[in-house]
Protein backbone atom coordinates (compact mmCIF):
# COMPACT_ATOMS: atom_id res chain seq x y z
CA UNK A 1 0.00 0.00 0.00
CA UNK A 2 2.85 2.36 0.86
CA UNK A 3 4.38 1.84 -2.60
CA UNK A 4 1.04 2.48 -4.28
CA UNK A 5 0.61 5.78 -2.40
CA UNK A 6 4.19 6.77 -3.23
CA UNK A 7 3.66 6.03 -6.92
CA UNK A 8 0.43 8.05 -6.98
CA UNK A 9 2.21 10.97 -5.31
CA UNK A 10 5.06 10.85 -7.79
CA UNK A 11 2.65 10.74 -10.72
CA UNK A 12 0.77 13.80 -9.43
CA UNK A 13 3.83 15.95 -8.78
CA UNK A 14 4.63 16.71 -12.45
CA UNK A 15 1.03 17.78 -13.05
CA UNK A 16 1.14 20.15 -10.09
CA UNK A 17 4.51 21.50 -11.15
CA UNK A 18 3.10 22.34 -14.58
CA UNK A 19 0.55 24.71 -13.05
CA UNK A 20 2.86 27.70 -13.29
CA UNK A 21 1.66 30.90 -14.94
CA UNK A 22 5.29 32.02 -15.34
CA UNK A 23 4.21 35.66 -15.35
CA UNK A 24 6.78 38.05 -16.79
CA UNK A 25 6.07 41.74 -16.18
CA UNK A 26 7.03 44.08 -19.01
CA UNK A 27 7.80 47.76 -18.47
CA UNK A 28 5.57 49.79 -20.83
CA UNK A 29 5.94 53.28 -19.32
CA UNK A 30 7.53 54.94 -16.32
CA UNK A 31 6.68 52.87 -13.20
CA UNK A 32 4.13 50.88 -15.23
CA UNK A 33 4.29 47.13 -15.78
CA UNK A 34 2.09 44.93 -17.95
CA UNK A 35 1.41 41.20 -17.76
CA UNK A 36 0.00 40.35 -21.16
CA UNK A 37 -2.23 37.31 -21.54
CA UNK A 38 -3.01 35.10 -24.49
CA UNK A 39 -5.75 36.01 -26.98
CA UNK A 40 -6.92 32.37 -26.96
CA UNK A 41 -9.98 31.08 -25.16
CA UNK A 42 -9.88 29.60 -21.66
CA UNK A 43 -8.24 26.17 -21.70
CA UNK A 44 -6.25 23.79 -19.53
CA UNK A 45 -2.99 24.85 -21.14
CA UNK A 46 -3.20 28.57 -20.38
CA UNK A 47 -5.06 28.20 -17.08
CA UNK A 48 -7.28 31.13 -17.95
CA UNK A 49 -4.37 33.52 -18.50
CA UNK A 50 -6.09 35.32 -21.36
CA UNK A 51 -6.18 38.74 -19.73
CA UNK A 52 -4.00 41.81 -19.45
CA UNK A 53 -3.26 42.80 -15.86
CA UNK A 54 -0.93 45.57 -14.77
CA UNK A 55 0.64 47.34 -11.85
CA UNK A 56 2.03 50.81 -11.17
CA UNK A 57 4.93 51.28 -8.76
CA UNK A 58 4.43 54.62 -7.04
CA UNK A 59 6.34 56.32 -4.23
CA UNK A 60 3.56 55.33 -1.83
CA UNK A 61 3.29 51.71 -2.93
CA UNK A 62 1.98 49.52 -5.73
CA UNK A 63 -1.39 49.86 -7.47
CA UNK A 64 -2.65 46.66 -9.13
CA UNK A 65 -5.11 46.78 -12.02
CA UNK A 66 -7.14 43.55 -12.16
CA UNK A 67 -6.13 40.37 -10.37
CA UNK A 68 -6.55 37.61 -12.97
CA UNK A 69 -8.60 34.42 -13.28
CA UNK A 70 -7.69 32.38 -10.18
CA UNK A 71 -6.16 32.40 -6.74
CA UNK A 72 -3.05 30.81 -8.25
CA UNK A 73 -2.78 33.67 -10.78
CA UNK A 74 -3.21 36.27 -8.05
CA UNK A 75 -0.42 34.66 -6.03
CA UNK A 76 1.81 34.54 -9.12
CA UNK A 77 1.03 38.22 -9.74
CA UNK A 78 2.13 39.11 -6.23
CA UNK A 79 5.36 37.17 -6.75
CA UNK A 80 5.94 38.98 -10.05
CA UNK A 81 5.45 42.33 -8.35
CA UNK A 82 7.89 41.34 -5.60
CA UNK A 83 10.45 40.55 -8.30
CA UNK A 84 10.21 44.17 -9.50
CA UNK A 85 9.92 46.14 -6.26
CA UNK A 86 10.04 45.71 -2.50
CA UNK A 87 7.25 48.27 -2.09
CA UNK A 88 3.97 46.90 -0.74
CA UNK A 89 0.78 46.56 -2.72
CA UNK A 90 -1.52 49.23 -1.32
CA UNK A 91 -4.44 49.31 -3.78
CA UNK A 92 -6.26 47.05 -6.22
CA UNK A 93 -8.51 48.49 -8.92
CA UNK A 94 -10.94 46.17 -10.74
CA UNK A 95 -12.08 47.20 -14.20
CA UNK A 96 -15.15 44.92 -14.08
CA UNK A 97 -16.52 41.71 -12.60
CA UNK A 98 -15.70 39.08 -15.23
CA UNK A 99 -13.82 36.06 -13.88
CA UNK A 100 -10.57 36.50 -15.79
CA UNK A 101 -10.22 39.94 -14.19
CA UNK A 102 -11.46 39.41 -10.64
CA UNK A 103 -10.99 35.83 -9.40
CA UNK A 104 -7.42 36.51 -8.30
CA UNK A 105 -8.75 38.73 -5.51
CA UNK A 106 -7.98 36.10 -2.86
CA UNK A 107 -4.28 36.91 -3.13
CA UNK A 108 -5.02 40.55 -2.23
CA UNK A 109 -7.47 40.12 0.66
CA UNK A 110 -5.35 42.31 2.96
CA UNK A 111 -5.37 45.20 0.45
CA UNK A 112 -8.23 47.59 -0.38
CA UNK A 113 -9.93 46.21 -3.50
CA UNK A 114 -11.77 48.99 -5.27
CA UNK A 115 -14.52 48.66 -7.87
CA UNK A 116 -17.60 50.45 -9.11
CA UNK A 117 -20.65 49.68 -6.99
CA UNK A 118 -22.37 47.69 -9.72
CA UNK A 119 -19.20 45.68 -10.33
CA UNK A 120 -19.40 44.47 -6.74
CA UNK A 121 -23.11 43.70 -7.15
CA UNK A 122 -22.53 41.73 -10.34
CA UNK A 123 -19.62 39.80 -8.85
CA UNK A 124 -21.80 38.95 -5.84
CA UNK A 125 -24.62 37.75 -8.11
CA UNK A 126 -22.58 35.93 -10.75
CA UNK A 127 -19.19 35.19 -9.20
CA UNK A 128 -19.83 31.67 -7.92
CA UNK A 129 -21.32 30.57 -11.23
CA UNK A 130 -18.44 32.08 -13.19
CA UNK A 131 -15.90 30.38 -10.93
CA UNK A 132 -17.62 27.02 -11.37
CA UNK A 133 -17.57 27.47 -15.13
CA UNK A 134 -13.84 28.22 -15.07
CA UNK A 135 -13.24 25.09 -12.99
CA UNK A 136 -14.81 23.13 -15.83
CA UNK A 137 -12.75 24.92 -18.47
CA UNK A 138 -9.28 25.05 -16.91
CA UNK A 139 -9.34 22.37 -14.22
CA UNK A 140 -6.72 22.35 -11.46
CA UNK A 141 -5.52 25.87 -12.21
CA UNK A 142 -8.63 26.98 -10.29
CA UNK A 143 -8.00 24.78 -7.26
CA UNK A 144 -8.82 26.67 -4.06
CA UNK A 145 -10.23 29.70 -5.87
CA UNK A 146 -13.14 31.43 -4.17
CA UNK A 147 -14.93 34.67 -4.91
CA UNK A 148 -13.66 37.62 -2.85
CA UNK A 149 -15.75 40.77 -3.22
CA UNK A 150 -14.33 44.27 -3.49
CA UNK A 151 -14.05 46.16 -0.21
CA UNK A 152 -14.07 49.71 -1.55
CA UNK A 153 -16.62 51.54 -3.71
CA UNK A 154 -15.01 53.66 -6.41
CA UNK A 155 -16.55 56.81 -7.84
CA UNK A 156 -15.49 58.66 -10.97
CA UNK A 157 -12.78 61.18 -10.13
CA UNK A 158 -9.07 61.36 -9.41
CA UNK A 159 -7.26 58.90 -7.14
CA UNK A 160 -3.82 60.25 -6.27
CA UNK A 161 -1.23 57.65 -5.30
CA UNK A 162 2.25 59.03 -4.86
CA UNK A 163 2.94 61.23 -7.90
CA UNK A 164 0.42 59.37 -10.06
CA UNK A 165 -2.99 60.99 -10.48
CA UNK A 166 -5.26 58.20 -11.69
CA UNK A 167 -8.46 59.36 -13.39
CA UNK A 168 -11.20 56.85 -12.65
CA UNK A 169 -13.79 56.80 -15.42
CA UNK A 170 -17.12 54.97 -15.35
CA UNK A 171 -18.55 53.40 -18.52
CA UNK A 172 -21.28 50.86 -19.27
CA UNK A 173 -20.80 49.26 -22.71
CA UNK A 174 -19.18 45.93 -21.83
CA UNK A 175 -20.90 44.91 -18.59
CA UNK A 176 -22.99 47.88 -17.44
CA UNK A 177 -20.25 48.75 -14.91
CA UNK A 178 -16.88 49.28 -16.55
CA UNK A 179 -13.96 51.19 -15.06
CA UNK A 180 -11.24 52.73 -17.19
CA UNK A 181 -8.15 54.27 -15.58
CA UNK A 182 -6.06 57.05 -17.11
CA UNK A 183 -2.72 57.75 -15.46
CA UNK A 184 -2.23 61.47 -15.97
CA UNK A 185 1.50 61.20 -15.26
CA UNK A 186 2.30 58.64 -17.97
CA UNK A 187 -0.66 58.95 -20.33
CA UNK A 188 -1.36 55.22 -20.04
CA UNK A 189 -5.05 54.36 -20.43
CA UNK A 190 -6.14 51.05 -18.92
CA UNK A 191 -9.34 50.42 -20.88
CA UNK A 192 -10.26 47.02 -19.45
CA UNK A 193 -12.64 45.04 -21.63
CA UNK A 194 -14.12 48.14 -23.18
CA UNK A 195 -11.36 47.47 -25.70
CA UNK A 196 -10.42 44.14 -27.27
CA UNK A 197 -7.64 44.29 -29.86
CA UNK A 198 -6.93 41.50 -32.34
CA UNK A 199 -9.29 39.37 -30.27
CA UNK A 200 -13.07 39.24 -30.78
CA UNK A 201 -15.05 41.00 -28.08
CA UNK A 202 -17.39 39.26 -25.63
CA UNK A 203 -20.95 40.43 -24.94
CA UNK A 204 -22.60 38.38 -22.14
CA UNK A 205 -23.46 41.40 -19.97
CA UNK A 206 -23.47 44.23 -22.48
CA UNK A 207 -26.43 46.61 -22.11
CA UNK A 208 -26.26 47.26 -25.84
CA UNK A 209 -23.88 47.97 -28.69
CA UNK A 210 -24.98 51.60 -28.96
CA UNK A 211 -23.79 52.22 -25.40
CA UNK A 212 -20.50 50.50 -26.18
CA UNK A 213 -19.98 52.60 -29.31
CA UNK A 214 -20.57 55.75 -27.25
CA UNK A 215 -17.93 54.54 -24.78
CA UNK A 216 -15.42 54.11 -27.60
CA UNK A 217 -15.97 57.74 -28.64
CA UNK A 218 -15.37 58.91 -25.06
CA UNK A 219 -12.21 56.84 -24.75
CA UNK A 220 -10.81 58.19 -28.00
CA UNK A 221 -11.32 61.77 -26.80
CA UNK A 222 -9.20 61.25 -23.68
CA UNK A 223 -5.61 62.58 -23.61
CA UNK A 224 -3.91 59.17 -23.55
CA UNK A 225 -0.61 58.24 -25.19
CA UNK A 226 -0.62 54.47 -24.67
CA UNK A 227 -3.68 52.23 -24.62
CA UNK A 228 -3.82 48.96 -22.69
CA UNK A 229 -6.80 46.84 -23.82
CA UNK A 230 -8.31 44.18 -21.61
CA UNK A 231 -7.27 41.63 -24.22
CA UNK A 232 -4.67 41.99 -26.93
CA UNK A 233 -1.51 44.01 -27.54
CA UNK A 234 -0.79 47.50 -26.24
CA UNK A 235 -0.98 50.31 -28.79
CA UNK A 236 0.35 53.84 -29.06
CA UNK A 237 -2.26 54.87 -31.62
CA UNK A 238 -6.01 54.64 -32.12
CA UNK A 239 -6.05 51.38 -34.08
CA UNK A 240 -7.64 49.35 -31.24
CA UNK A 241 -10.46 51.88 -30.94
CA UNK A 242 -10.94 52.00 -34.70
CA UNK A 243 -11.12 48.21 -34.85
CA UNK A 244 -13.63 48.17 -31.99
CA UNK A 245 -15.80 50.83 -33.63
CA UNK A 246 -15.72 49.00 -36.95
CA UNK A 247 -16.56 45.62 -35.42
CA UNK A 248 -19.33 46.95 -33.15
CA UNK A 249 -20.92 48.84 -36.05
CA UNK A 250 -20.81 45.73 -38.27
CA UNK A 251 -22.25 43.50 -35.53
CA UNK A 252 -25.02 45.96 -34.72
CA UNK A 253 -26.02 46.23 -38.40
CA UNK A 254 -25.90 42.44 -38.84
CA UNK A 255 -28.31 41.92 -35.93
CA UNK A 256 -30.52 44.83 -36.93
CA UNK A 257 -30.85 43.59 -40.53
CA UNK A 258 -31.45 40.04 -39.34
CA UNK A 259 -34.31 41.13 -37.09
CA UNK A 260 -35.85 43.27 -39.84
CA UNK A 261 -35.75 40.31 -42.25
CA UNK A 262 -37.05 37.83 -39.68
CA UNK A 263 -33.88 35.73 -39.83
CA UNK A 264 -33.40 32.81 -37.47
CA UNK A 265 -30.54 32.89 -34.99
CA UNK A 266 -28.99 29.86 -36.69
CA UNK A 267 -28.76 31.84 -39.93
CA UNK A 268 -26.96 34.75 -38.31
CA UNK A 269 -24.30 32.66 -36.61
CA UNK A 270 -23.33 31.36 -40.06
CA UNK A 271 -23.02 34.88 -41.48
CA UNK A 272 -19.82 35.60 -43.41
CA UNK A 273 -17.24 37.43 -41.35
CA UNK A 274 -15.75 40.39 -43.25
CA UNK A 275 -12.22 39.86 -44.49
CA UNK A 276 -10.95 42.78 -42.40
CA UNK A 277 -11.84 40.81 -39.25
CA UNK A 278 -10.41 37.49 -40.47
CA UNK A 279 -7.22 37.80 -38.41
CA UNK A 280 -9.03 38.60 -35.18
CA UNK A 281 -8.73 35.70 -32.73
CA UNK A 282 -11.90 33.71 -31.94
CA UNK A 283 -13.99 35.68 -34.45
CA UNK A 284 -16.45 32.87 -35.27
CA UNK A 285 -16.66 31.60 -31.69
CA UNK A 286 -17.50 35.04 -30.31
CA UNK A 287 -19.92 35.81 -33.14
CA UNK A 288 -21.92 32.74 -32.16
CA UNK A 289 -21.93 33.85 -28.52
CA UNK A 290 -22.80 37.46 -29.35
CA UNK A 291 -25.73 36.43 -31.52
CA UNK A 292 -27.06 34.25 -28.70
CA UNK A 293 -26.58 37.05 -26.15
CA UNK A 294 -27.92 39.98 -28.15
CA UNK A 295 -30.20 38.85 -30.97
CA UNK A 296 -33.34 38.26 -28.86
CA UNK A 297 -33.21 41.93 -27.87
CA UNK A 298 -33.10 43.01 -31.52
CA UNK A 299 -36.01 40.70 -32.30
CA UNK A 300 -38.07 42.22 -29.46
CA UNK A 301 -37.28 45.74 -30.67
CA UNK A 302 -38.36 44.82 -34.19
CA UNK A 303 -41.64 43.36 -32.89
CA UNK A 304 -42.29 46.53 -30.91
CA UNK A 305 -41.79 48.64 -34.04
CA UNK A 306 -44.16 46.44 -36.03
CA UNK A 307 -46.80 46.53 -33.28
CA UNK A 308 -46.66 50.29 -32.75
CA UNK A 309 -49.91 51.81 -34.03
CA UNK A 310 -49.59 54.31 -36.84
CA UNK A 311 -50.13 57.93 -35.76
CA UNK A 312 -53.55 59.39 -36.41
CA UNK A 313 -53.72 61.75 -39.36
CA UNK A 314 -55.38 65.11 -38.68
CA UNK A 315 -56.78 67.51 -41.21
Amino acid sequence: MRWILLCCLCLSLPALADLDYALKPRLIADDTWLLEGSTDNFNKTNGGNIVNTAFIVTEAGVVVIDTGPSRRYGEALRQAIAGVTAKPVIQVLLTHHHPDHALGNQAFKTVPIGALADTTRLLHEQGDGMAENLYRLVGDWMRGTEVVLPTQVLEPGVLSVGSHDLRLLAFTGHTGADLAILDSKTGVLFAGDLVFYQRALTTPNSPGLAAWLADIERLQALPWTLLVPGHGPVAGDARPLEQMRDYLTWLDQLLRDGAAQGSEMAELIRSPIPERFAAISLNRYELIRSVSHLYPRYEREQLQRVDTPAPLLRN
